[in-house]
């Protein structure tokens, strides 16, 4: 009989918990999304030969950077295609093996 209570107890202790758990969950999911927001990029330079953008940019909340010119690397050569010195982006960047890395890039029209 006592085996069969204490495990009553705990089902009931989980259930309690379950609410804020769940809560507490989707707080961390929002703020994951926040931080993967896009960013925007004036193109300073295209790099083909290397793979590289020079991108003037505004804070990168993921990365806790804030606004200034840098070099990223591109994780699809393809892209360096789609833009040229002028455009304006929107860009997500990561570091990837220790390499600032723009891992999404939108070329707006």
């Amino acid at each position: 009989m006592r085996p069969m209570l204490n495990t009553l107890a705990l089902g009931l202790s989980l259930a309690a918990g379950l609410p804020a758990w769940a809560d507490m969950q989707a707080r961390d999911v929002a703020a994951a999304d926040r931080s993967l927001a896009l960013a925007q990029g004036l193109v300073k330079k295209v790099d083909k030969a290397q793979g590289k953008l020079t991108l003037k940019h505004g804070p990168l909340e993921n990365l806790g950077m804030p606004g200034m010119t840098m070099v990223f690397r591109v994780e699809d050569a393809n892209w360096l295609d789609q833009v040229k010195p002028g455009d304006t982006i929107l860009f997500l960047a990561d570091r990837l093996n220790g390499v600032f890395t723009v891992t999404k890039l939108v070329a707006k029209p």
